[in-house]
């Protein structure tokens, strides 16, 4: 797994979560796979729990409040992998998965500060309209008395 150490997956330089918070299960794919799809178990199940981990409660309270599908009623974060053939790759797919949702969770946007057209700016807006009032005004019909 290339998750940077054999022991947590870090997410940002301040927040990372130990492998042992996580819980794999296997079990076997579905769709087509030929005669190895009923005899190995490819499929993984990721499971974290949000309550008992060691997640920032901001973090917690954005993926409780996200609606996704993936996090239970319970509080639990359940992934699915079974787009590879191997169980390494689909629990990397998991993982990459999990990190993905995680991080997405943890950003926090750039307020947008207020700010003012400049003064130029403001000025071709205001010549190009009277250019264009100008350009109507002499389509109009010549009244003849």
């Amino acid at each position: 797994m290339n998750t940077g150490s054999s022991d947590a997956i870090f997410i940002s330089n301040s927040l990372s979560i130990p492998l042992s918070q996580l819980a794999f299960s296997a079990t076997r794919s579905q769709g087509a796979g030929g005669q190895n799809v009923n005899k190995v178990a490819t499929a993984i199940y990721l499971r974290f729990d949000l309550n008992n981990s060691d997640l920032p409660h901001r973090v917690k309270q954005k993926l409780l409040e996200s609606g996704d599908t993936r996090i239970t009623q319970a509080g639990e974060v359940v992934i699915r992998a079974q787009n590879f053939r191997t169980q390494e790759q689909n629990k990397r797919d998991a993982i990459d998965r999990f990190k993905k949702l995680i991080q997405q969770a943890n950003h926090i946007p750039i307020a947008r500060r207020a700010t003012k057209p400049t003064r130029s700016s403001v000025r071709k807006r205001l010549d190009s309209k009277t250019k264009h009032s100008s350009k109507k005004s002499l389509r109009k019909n010549v009244g003849f008395d």
